[in-house]
């Protein structure tokens, strides 16, 4: 049965428009996959803790020596973990804040790098564990920054990171500069919706 992880973090939550975008293309996929499922994360919601010190090390504790409050730390990573591994296809929604992703989204990618279980050092550098997924990825922008920005090399280069190399980026740029160009914006990205799904 495929299934779909869709990732919100708009801080408008459901009414963001990266938030619509990414539940319209799962609203799609799903209409065209009657027997797959579909799970959600919204970030805003449900913020993960950023990662502090306490957490890193829980992490890099060999198991038999955590500590209760380690084993719950790890227990709560490895959650997040297995959402993503059995998904057949992540849609994430992103705003652009600051110039770079939500600090919620940071927090979440923090959770998720975990070496020896999403990725491994070898001699050759690191190499993605989660293989096999397609990503597609809706960046929302109140100006124009272009496909070549670091916010978009930073969620291509993650997602590579952890083995998702297939990936999909639709930006809708503009949205603050006005309605014309906000519609602009919007409808060629739901365009290149029904086009992916």
């Amino acid at each position: 049965m495929a299934k779909l992880l869709k990732i919100q973090t708009s801080i408008f939550q459901n009414d963001g428009q990266s938030s619509l975008l990414a539940e319209q293309f799962a609203s799609d996929w799903q209409a065209r996959n009657p027997g797959g499922q579909v799970a959600s994360r919204d970030l805003t919601a449900e913020p993960v803790p950023h990662l502090d010190l306490a957490r890193f090390q829980s992490f890099i504790t060999p198991e038999a020596e955590r500590s209760a409050e380690q084993k719950a730390v790890v227990s709560y990573s490895d959650a997040l973990i297995e959402e993503i591994v059995e998904a057949d296809v992540l849609v994430l929604g992103i705003p652009m804040y600051n110039f770079s992703v939500p600090s919620t989204l940071r927090a979440y990618f923090d959770h998720i790098a975990r070496a020896g279980v999403t990725f491994q050092y070898t001699p050759e550098g690191p190499e993605g564990l989660l293989k096999g997924k397609k990503a597609v990825v809706f960046i929302t922008r109140g100006s124009h920054y272009g496909e070549d920005h670091s916010q978009t090399a930073f969620v291509r280069q993650f997602l590579g990171f952890i083995g998702i190399t297939d990936v999909e980026i639709v930006h809708a740029e503009g949205l603050a500069v006005g309605d014309e160009a906000r519609e602009k914006a919007l409808g060629a990205a739901r365009k290149r919706i029904s086009q992916l799904v």
